[in-house]
């Protein structure tokens, strides 16, 4: 079905409904949520991510560790230093109350057993296995910002049209009420 032709709202016709009025005002205002509230809504989920991604970088603090377990070796890993080429292995740290600990972390591909390399703790002194990089954050913000945006132009449109819909089939019985009455007074004047 296409969709109607919007007409405004202020335009005044003589065979102009209120019905029709009314999904002219409710095309308007679902047309401006769509185009001004959907990205409004889209920067504020991805700034509520990368917001919540810093501060919770900003309560993680490094420490050295020493690696305990040979990591498994890598077949075509990037040498560039990304996080692409890292690989998992047990390591051993020294945790803020003086407890050796134990856990499995992202190292560089190539370390062995008893190299040192660093590891993230949060807050609470537990081992943060996969850290998000700037870049992770980045792209988890615009991914927020991208849902968000899009389910909510999404919600408005569906919302705009299931009203429409229910405003025809108001139109459709105020219709069907005038018909009756023109064929019942049609009648009554053919007796």
């Amino acid at each position: 079905m296409p969709l109607p032709k919007p007409h405004p709202p202020w335009r005044h016709d003589s065979m102009r409904r209120g019905t029709d009025v009314a999904q002219s005002w409710m095309t308007l205002i679902a047309g401006l949520l769509i185009v001004l509230g959907a990205p409004t809504a889209g920067v504020a989920a991805g700034r509520g991510v990368a917001t919540a991604a810093q501060q919770q970088r900003a309560e993680w603090h490094q420490v050295t560790a020493v690696v305990t377990r040979q990591p498994p070796a890598r077949v075509g890993f990037d040498t560039g230093g990304g996080a692409g080429g890292r690989v998992h292995t047990t390591v051993r740290w020294v945790a803020p109350d003086h407890t050796a600990r134990t856990g499995e972390a992202a190292v560089s591909p190539g370390v062995r057993v008893g190299d040192r390399t660093a590891v993230w703790l949060d807050r609470n002194g537990a081992l943060i296995r996969d850290p998000h990089t700037p870049a992770d954050t980045m792209a988890m913000s615009l991914a927020a910002g991208t849902v968000t945006a899009c389910g909510a132009g999404l919600l408005v449109f569906g919302a705009d049209r299931a009203g429409g819909y229910l405003l025809d089939r108001r139109r459709s019985a105020q219709w069907e009420r005038e018909w009756a009455a023109l064929d019942a007074e049609g009648r009554h004047h053919r007796q």
